[in-house]
C-alpha cells in the first residue's frame, strides 16, 4: 500500500508542477465496404492536421462517408506517377474551420508509402474534411517538391499500420465517375467506397 500511495502521490506532484506528459500516438480503424484499414495518427508530430482528423473521427463526421478519388500513373495528368486514394466527406460539408498547413519539414513525415496527408487548394485552405493516403512514394507532395507552384507540400499527419491491400484493392477499382475539375478527370471512382465507422482503436 505504501508503494502504491508513493507513486500516486509522485504523479499528483508533477501533475501540480505542470510537468508535459508526452503526447501518445492514437490508432484509429477505418472500417469500409472493402475491408478496415487500420491508421495510426502522430499527435506529438502533426498537431493541428491530427488534431482535426481525430475532431472528425470523434464527431462521426466520417461514418457512412468514403473515399471516393484514386490516382494511378495511367490517370495523373502531370505524368509524375503519383499514386494514392483519397477520401473523406462525400457531401463536400466542412465541419469547422480550415486549418493552419503543417510543413513535412517539420513533421518529418514525408508522402511515403501508407502516409496519410491533408488536401487542400492553397496552404491554409485545408482540413480533415477530406485526406488522402499515399501508395508508394510520393515525395513531390513533401515540402519543397514540385507537385505544387507554392512548394509547401501537403500537410502528413499519420499512417497506415495495417490494411494496405484494402487501400491498394480501392486504389485498382474502376474510376469513370464525373468529375468538375479537369485535374480529377478520370479519377473518380464510379461508385465512392463507403465509411461505414471510423473510431479510435
Amino acid at each position: 500500500m505504501r508503494k502504491i500511495s508513493l507513486i500516486a502521490a509522485l504523479i499528483i506532484t508533477a501533475c501540480s508542477a505542470g510537468a508535459d506528459w508526452p503526447v501518445k500516438d492514437t490508432v484509429v480503424m477505418i472500417e469500409t465496404t472493402e475491408g478496415e484499414i487500420e491508421i495510426t495518427v502522430y499527435s506529438a508530430r502533426a498537431p493541428i492536421s491530427a488534431g482535426d482528423f481525430l475532431r472528425y473521427v470523434d464527431g462521426g463526421h466520417y461514418n457512412n462517408q468514403g473515399f471516393y478519388r484514386v490516382v494511378r500513373a495511367d490517370n495523373d495528368p502531370r505524368e509524375m506517377g503519383m499514386s494514392l486514394i483519397q477520401g473523406g466527406r462525400l457531401d463536400q460539408t466542412v465541419i469547422g474551420d480550415p486549418i493552419a498547413h503543417e510543413l513535412t519539414t517539420d513533421t518529418g513525415i514525408s508522402n511515403s508509402d501508407g502516409a496519410v496527408s491533408i488536401a487542400r487548394d492553397k496552404p491554409g485552405t485545408g482540413s480533415a474534411t477530406y485526406f488522402f493516403i499515399n501508395v508508394g512514394n510520393n515525395d513531390f507532395l513533401d515540402t519543397g517538391g514540385t507537385r505544387n507552384d507554392d512548394g509547401q507540400g501537403y500537410a502528413t499527419f499519420a499512417r497506415v499500420t495495417d490494411g494496405m491491400d484494402v487501400v491498394k484493392r480501392i486504389q485498382a477499382m474502376e474510376a469513370k465517375g464525373e468529375s468538375d475539375l479537369g485535374a480529377t478527370s478520370g479519377q473518380i471512382l464510379t461508385e465512392p467506397v463507403i465509411i461505414t465507422r471510423a473510431y479510435r482503436k
